[in-house]
């Protein structure tokens, strides 16, 4: 397989789990840099977004020192980013925001066809627990069970997003009108 100079790894990581982990791994195996793209970065305390996007970036940077150490950290970049709403010109915005990238690894269908639409390479990842490691389904078992099973979630993680009030803070979203 090619191999690229920089690759884009957009995400929302509401929050981080092991399907983010295994697709930038990935991405490193074919890349010289990853650039980890924490998307609707202006959105938070909502059901769909409660993290911050600095506490994503505190989640996404322990995850990388632990999953990837020193060496592979350094590969790695992290760029916030407000959504534009507009998934026609979406690349064009990022390419106008980010360093010089290659391609996209994503298993977003959405994502691929806009950055194939625009030339880009795509690539995609092996799909980690495709059926249960998602943020949609994690936000939801923390709301249905209280946070008492965080699956998908690294062990290490935990303690940050209760640390961060991940847990009442979705649980006090669900419960408003």
């Amino acid at each position: 397989m090619k191999t690229f100079n920089r690759l884009v790894f957009p995400g929302r990581f509401q929050p981080v789990h092991y399907g983010h982990i295994k697709a930038i791994e990935y991405a490193l195996e074919f890349s010289r840099e990853v650039i980890v793209v924490v998307g609707s970065a202006q959105e938070s305390y909502t059901i769909r977004n409660p993290l911050t996007a600095g506490e994503r970036i505190m989640l996404l940077r322990v995850a990388f020192e632990r999953e990837f150490g020193d060496d592979y950290c350094k590969r790695i970049f992290i760029a916030p980013i407000i959504d534009t709403e507009m998934n026609k010109v979406w690349v064009q915005y990022l390419r106008m925001l980010l360093p010089e990238f290659d391609g996209v690894v994503s298993g977003n269908p959405l994502v691929l066809s806009l950055f194939k639409d625009m030339g880009y390479s795509t690539l995609i990842p092996n799909i980690y627990k495709r059926d249960t490691c998602k943020g949609t389904i994690i936000r939801k078992n923390v709301i249905d069970n209280g946070g008492e099973r965080i699956s998908c979630v690294p062990e290490y993680l935990l303690e940050l997003l209760k640390k961060v009030g991940f847990i009442e803070r979705l649980r006090s979203l669900s419960q408003e009108d």
